[in-house]
């Protein structure tokens, strides 16, 4: 196999990026395919759907052996499960699979088309080797068992950005940022209240403290490369 596209967006490393597909909402990341793949003909009735899958690589957690058991961050990251009973991305092929918010398409651009994706879950920069429509009838499944995920609870924040950061770098970067620290990229065993952590996004170093369930930004600067 090889790739069809890329994906670009502000994830910039795996501290951050959502657990699943579909939680961050505001992140809008542009899908830019490689140029044997950008014929619009590929593409024709594409906008009739709402949420494609994307097939992606793991591209940062490439090995040459597995483990048949992996540590869930849910469970604590000391509970161990087997590889085919989580979404790991330490897999026997590191293979991804994600439904994602098709935003809108442009067909015609010097670079051929692009797509705009919702809710990805995926690293900048990530190898995407198919797109596939999703099909509501065949897809959904409401009453679908969710194995341990169903008895451990999402985490969730509250978040306090203060009015000058919304003033400073604008309301859609904030948005993102209070939708991405909402879902708790800690640790499941990191609960320090005293500790600061930092958080790349885009172009931007966002550091933030967590108390008593609340989400705190401290500082948001621009990267220094």
């Amino acid at each position: 196999m090889k790739p069809i596209a890329y994906i670009e967006n502000d994830y910039s490393e795996k501290f951050g990026i959502p657990r699943q597909a579909g939680l961050v909402h505001a992140t809008v990341s542009c899908i830019r395919f490689v140029p044997e793949y950008r014929d619009p003909e590929a593409f024709r009735g594409l906008d009739g759907f709402s949420h494609i899958w994307l097939i992606w690589e793991f591209s940062e957690a490439r090995r040459d052996t597995w483990s048949p058991t992996v540590r869930p961050p849910r469970l604590g990251g000391n509970t161990r499960l087997g590889v085919f009973a989580t979404r790991s991305p330490y897999r026997p092929n590191p293979i991804g699979l994600s439904c994602v918010e098709l935003d809108h398409i442009e067909l015609h651009t010097d670079e051929g088309p692009l797509l705009f994706v919702r809710g990805a879950d995926l690293m900048n920069g990530t190898p995407i080797y198919d797109i596939k429509p999703y099909i509501p009838y065949a897809d959904a499944h409401p009453e679908a068992l969710g194995g341990f995920t169903d008895t451990t609870p999402r985490p969730t924040l509250e978040v306090v950005i203060d009015e000058e950061w919304w003033q400073m770098y604008g309301s859609s970067f904030c948005t993102e940022v209070r939708e991405i620290l909402a879902q708790d990229p800690r640790p499941a065993y990191q609960n320090d209240p005293d500790r600061v952590y930092g958080m790349e996004l885009g172009r931007y170093n966002v550091k933030f403290q967590v108390k008593e369930g609340t989400a705190t930004v401290l500082s948001i600067e621009e990267v220094q490369n």
